[in-house]
């Protein structure tokens, strides 16, 4: 969910599902091109409620997520995700008469990034929810700016250490352990589940860091990068997903179509959005959206499934927002002198 301090939205996830985590790398990692979608005048809606719309879609995620995995293998959710996904995509790129990216250097960096900011962390996320609350998976999602300038301080040269930034780092992750009740010895949780969350939350940045070094200049528009990565994402999980499950014998409807709402809505139309988002109002803004699902997804969690919630959770929680928005701040700038002549 979605997103480290790189530039632009981050690439398909959120929900990651998410996002999340800052919403500032495309899902090429580099500017978008398409500026088109960013004129005002063709706009139908207020940006603010796009950006509410876009934090409810993505929070709600992992609601579904729990949903569809009630009826169907987790391999299997993430597979219907994506595909769905992929045909939204592939459409608008048809609307748009744009083409997918060419090169084989181009596409393998595209099989690596798929892997690390979609079938990976989709396919932990199904497999964690299947012994923990959606509530705790969406927490844990909120982790990925703090793993991301974990990370990007080894990785990115440019990105140098503040007491600010290393303040952040450490106030998240004291709330990672106040989510989880570490004074209580993780008591009630199931670690299996909550490492595979924690665990795809982790891949997010690394993959944000492998399209920064790799496919930030390539050329190609975002939309069309964005449609190529899906569309290797589930080519992986449809070679995978056989492996691993056989064929439902019987198809429950509700849990089908969360899984059908997860990838058109929650993975297709929550790209566009973030997409465009980005483009009008820029990555700083549109990044807030991450902080936003966590407590979406708790809500959601508790008011629609009837998740118990402990106060450890929601404290916790605020301490890691608290700790990821230390961790993307930047000190203002003292005002330049005028000159003496």
């Amino acid at each position: 969910m979605s997103t480290v301090t790189p530039p632009p939205p981050r690439p398909i996830a959120p929900a990651s599902p998410t996002p999340p985590t800052p919403s500032t790398l495309a899902a090429t990692g580099h500017e978008a091109t398409d500026t088109a979608t960013a004129t005002p005048g063709r706009r139908t809606l207020d940006w603010r409620i796009r950006f509410g719309v876009l934090s409810l879609i993505w929070g709600f995620s992992f609601l579904l997520i729990k949903v569809g995995t009630q009826g169907y293998a987790p391999f299997q959710v993430t597979l219907g995700r994506l595909a769905f996904g992929t045909i939204v995509i592939a459409a608008v790129l048809v609307a748009k008469r744009q083409r997918l990216p060419r090169g084989a250097r181009t596409w393998g960096h595209l099989t690596v990034a798929a892997f690390l900011l979609n079938a990976l962390p989709f396919s932990l996320f199904a497999y964690a929810e299947l012994t923990i609350p959606s509530t705790l998976a969406g927490i844990c999602n909120a982790t990925s700016p703090l793993w991301g300038m974990a990370l990007s301080l080894v990785a990115l040269s440019e990105d140098r250490p503040t007491r600010r930034r290393v303040a952040g780092l450490g106030i998240g992750f004291f709330g990672v352990l106040t989510v989880l009740g570490a004074w209580q010895g993780f008591s009630g949780l199931d670690p299996r589940g909550t490492a595979m969350a924690l665990l795809a939350s982790l891949s997010y940045p690394i993959g944000w860091i492998y399209v920064r070094r790799t496919l930030a200049r390539s050329g190609h528009s975002t939309l069309s990068l964005s449609g190529a990565q899906l569309l290797v994402a589930t080519v992986e999980l449809a070679v995978v997903t056989p492996l691993f499950t056989s064929m439902p014998t019987h198809f429950p409807v509700v849990p089908l179509l969360a899984i059908v709402a997860l990838g058109a809505i929650g993975t297709g139309l929550a790209f566009l959005l973030q997409y465009a988002l980005v483009a009008e109002i820029g990555p700083t803004t549109a990044q807030m959206v991450t902080y936003f699902i966590p407590v979406i997804a708790t809500a959601a969690g508790v008011a629609v499934l009837g998740e118990s919630l402990s106060w450890s959770t929601p404290v916790g929680a605020v301490i890691v927002l608290a700790g990821a928005a230390l961790t993307q701040s930047r000190p203002r700038r003292a005002p330049t002198a005028p000159a003496q002549s």
